[in-house]
């Protein structure tokens, strides 16, 4: 079965950066897409970004492109968001999941999600 674990979240001013870092089982298999979830109070989840274990394809959410960068190290099973000029709108737990893709190419969690990391972006 399928774990993640999620790290790098905090509290950060509007403008901030924060890196989060999701690792996930070593029987991962290469030809999966891992990625980034969040969920913000009262509100359903949505897909941020997605990563291919192996080819490197890479997902945004077109709110966060060009302000959230995706990454993975595969030595050490590890996926990585690089987020820079954070906004309030930002705020969320962030959970880290295997990515499924539905038609119009957005992303769905494919596995149970990692216990999740807060990140709060308030002045």
């Amino acid at each position: 079965q399928l774990q993640f674990v999620e790290s790098g979240g905090g509290l950060v001013e509007p403008g901030g950066s924060l890196r989060l870092s999701c690792t996930h089982s070593k029987s991962t298999p290469d030809y999966y897409s891992v990625g980034w979830f969040r969920q913000a109070p009262g509100k359903e989840y949505e897909g941020v970004s997605c990563i291919g274990i192996a080819d490197g394809n890479t997902y945004y959410k077109d709110s966060v492109k060009d302000r959230f960068t995706i990454s993975r190290d595969n030595a050490k099973n590890t996926v990585y968001l690089q987020m820079n000029a954070l906004k309030p709108d930002d705020t969320a737990v962030y959970y880290c999941a295997r990515c499924g893709y539905y038609s119009d190419r957005k992303p769905f969690p494919w596995s149970s999600f990692g216990q999740g990391t807060q990140v709060t972006v308030s002045s």
